[in-house]
């Protein structure tokens, strides 16, 4: 296995931590209930969505990393912190850097969350929806191999790219459907508090 194989591996694993990491965060928001809904018992959710963000970053960081082995890729360290003038594909890689530093700015602005306050914190950890977007888009378009061949949408590694992208679509759209029914809920308890309290 070369050492772009294995950087591929570890850009794909790491995407799909990713994608764990965003549904669960999605729950998190939703303020999900696994103990009354499934699976019926308490499961540490956010350890899991901090732990998926950690070992996700871990592997943001090999999958360019990996690249300076091989002899046939040819990265320096300039290519991959700045991929403006990469050898290979660099509008592509460039997708995957914008997506390796959000990735990094909302896994180091988790960290300091508290110091942030929570209303900042919210606000940017938004740019998790741009992470996605720029490394699904960095998935889909780019040759695995680095010969800039155009993409196969039903190669295996293509599907498994667009499958985690569709989740995070589909799990995005529940989330927004599902706040406002929480939000009006709250109004109509609010309304009933009011009418109940001025009679």
């Amino acid at each position: 296995m070369s050492a772009v194989d294995l950087s591929s591996d570890a850009g794909l694993v790491a995407m799909v931590l990713l994608t764990v990491n965003i549904l669960l965060g999605l729950l998190l928001s939703a303020r999900y209930n696994t103990v009354r809904n499934w699976p019926h018992r308490r499961l540490p959710i956010f350890d899991i969505h901090n732990w998926t963000a950690y070992i996700a970053l871990g592997l943001v960081f090999l999958h360019p990393i990996l690249l300076l082995c091989s002899k046939t890729a040819g990265f320096g360290i300039g290519d991959i912190l700045f991929p403006i003038h990469s050898p290979k594909q660099t509008l592509y890689n460039c997708f995957g850097a914008v997506a390796f530093y959000c990735v990094v700015f909302v896994v180091v602005t988790s960290y300091f969350r508290f110091r942030l306050g929570s209303r900042l914190w919210k606000k940017l950890h938004y740019v998790a929806y741009a992470a996605a977007a720029f490394l699904f888009v960095h998935g889909i378009l780019i040759d695995p191999e680095l010969k800039n061949q155009p993409p196969d949408p039903l190669d295996g590694e293509k599907v498994l790219v667009e499958t985690c992208a569709l989740l995070i679509i589909a799990a995005t759209i529940w989330r927004i459907r599902y706040q406002p029914k929480k939000r009006a809920l709250k109004a109509s308890v609010r309304k009933i508090d009011y009418e109940i309290a001025s009679q």
